[in-house]
């Protein structure tokens, strides 16, 4: 996890009295001044183009739409649209009249961010996801942003990214909003991105998903078993798929005020009760609100925990004969082309009266029947003419899971769930990881219990802290997700 700490509000209070009630009294003004957050001014609106750098020095250029209305004294939800077509740019520099949302403007008052990619450094690279977050620390120090209602979402490029970003860094957002996008590019390894991807880290925000039947990219025939997927796994979707359309956003005008409502509906919670993150890195991008991944390994006790990268597969009609070419080399024994009569060695002369071409697999040829199709087979056996007569009634067949996305490195992963001032966890691959506590979501009064993998490993007061209170509050510039003290677990 890369730190970016900010200058934060330091208090000095006068000396008397105990020390633990100057403490407790320092904390709590400095508490509050924080959950009030910086005073913001009338400031230009429109739209506006910057730049941020990153920190291997390169500079990404974003553009922010204010409301003409802007009021310094209103929270605002802000949304950040990730462009298409990035394979397509060589410069960091966007066309001149780029910038805007245009169409895919709503009827709500939102801040709109445009960030910019282009082919060496694309929305699935770890460059992009830091610039995403100094964007956001942009825009957050001059405008007035609802640190509940951010929204990262994409068309097509972008949309694809926005996935990204759920699988890597979800903690500053409230949900993705993917558009003509498809997760099963992040699988191509030609992209070399940067890191393994984790389907189980989706389950933290809700997804709003639209894709065209006829899209040539990503047909919702592609993206259907994704969506059924996401569903088995637990993650929250709202899949509208656009009858008839083709990899544009001619649908807009229809999916508005859906797409709105959506967004409404999902605010980000800045401290949930339960969370789920895996990763391979226990540096970067380790972290889910208020639980960091700090260090990989196999300890002895761990968890039996499912495995969201496996992906059933979809049903295939399965007739029984393999071939190269016409020629048939294996015939599934009990199946339909079996019963049939077919045996391997037989060459494909003519199917219900018409030839076989000696180049086409047998699959093709009858990849063109329906169930119940009557069947009459010429094949050549042993030299000599067979003719075969039968009902065409393949099985239908699914085959054993199979990952999404490849594996190549360990990882490890932590699941959360808080009820009280208790935390139960269960992990895998994980030794040690530490847990942010926040004065709005646990009791310092009383002792912290936390559970991992049915052993008690903690179990007593924790001290509020007022420089890990400052620490927090540099790092995430969030006035909703303050924390009083880091909790270190071992796993044993």
């Amino acid at each position: 996890m890369r730190l970016r700490v900010a200058a934060v509000l330091v208090i000095v209070l006068p000396l008397g009295g105990a020390a633990e009630t100057r403490k407790d009294v320092a904390f709590d003004e400095v508490y509050r001044r924080l959950q009030h957050g910086q005073t913001y001014t009338l400031q230009k609106t429109g739209l506006i183009r910057l730049t941020n750098t990153t920190g291997d020095g390169t500079v990404h250029h974003f553009a922010v739409t204010i409301p003409d209305a802007y009021d310094p004294f209103r929270k605002y939800p802000v949304r950040f649209h990730l462009h298409g077509g990035v394979s397509g740019r060589r410069s960091n520099v966007p066309p001149a009249n780029a910038g805007g949302i245009g169409a895919l403007a709503g009827d709500d008052e939102f801040i709109y961010v445009v960030p910019f990619a282009w082919d060496a450094a694309p929305w699935w690279s770890d460059d992009q996801l830091d610039n995403l977050h100094g964007v956001l620390e942009a825009v957050k120090r001059t405008y007035n942003v609802d640190e509940n209602r951010v929204y990262l979402s994409g068309v097509s490029d972008g949309g694809t990214g926005a996935y990204y970003v759920a699988l890597r860094d979800t903690t500053p957002y409230a949900a993705f909003l993917p558009l003509n996008g498809y997760w099963g590019v992040l699988a191509n390894r030609d992209l070399m991105i940067d890191a393994p991807l984790f389907p189980g880290n989706l389950r933290n925000k809700p997804l709003f998903v639209v894709n065209g039947e006829r899209d040539p990219l990503y047909p919702t025939s592609a993206v259907d078993p994704a969506i059924a997927h996401y569903k088995r796994i637990g993650v929250t979707v709202d899949y509208r798929p656009q009858a008839g359309a083709g990899h544009n956003t001619n649908w807009w005008p229809t999916v508005k005020a859906g797409f709105e409502a959506f967004a409404r509906a999902h605010p980000r919670n800045p401290l949930p009760d339960a969370l789920t993150w895996e990763t391979a890195d226990p540096v970067r991008f380790n972290r889910a609100h208020w639980l960091i991944i700090d260090k990989l390994g196999y300890p002895r006790n761990e968890a039996k925990l499912d495995d969201p990268n496996l992906i059933e597969s979809e049903p295939r009609s399965e007739f029984g004969v393999r071939s190269v070419g016409n020629r048939i080399n294996r015939v599934t024994p009990g199946s339909n082309a079996e019963k049939i009569g077919l045996r391997a060695g037989d060459a494909f002369v003519r199917l219900n009266g018409e030839t076989v071409r000696i180049n086409i697999d047998v699959e093709e040829v009858f990849a063109r029947l329906k169930p119940g199709d009557a069947i009459t087979v010429l094949v050549a056996r042993n030299n000599e003419p067979v003719e075969l007569t039968g009902t065409y009634a393949p099985q239908a067949v699914v085959d054993p899971p199979h990952p999404v996305f490849a594996r190549g490195v360990p990882s490890g992963r932590v699941d959360l769930v808080r009820g009280g001032n208790t935390i139960t966890a269960q992990t895998r691959g994980v030794t040690a990881f530490t847990l942010l506590l926040s004065p709005d979501q646990f009791d310092f009064e009383k002792p912290i219990t936390v559970v991992v993998n049915g052993k008690t490993v903690h179990n007593a007061k924790v001290t509020r802290d007022i420089h890990t209170l400052e620490k927090w509050a540099g790092i995430d510039h969030d006035r909703t997700m303050l924390f009083g003290a880091e909790l270190k677990i071992k796993v044993s």
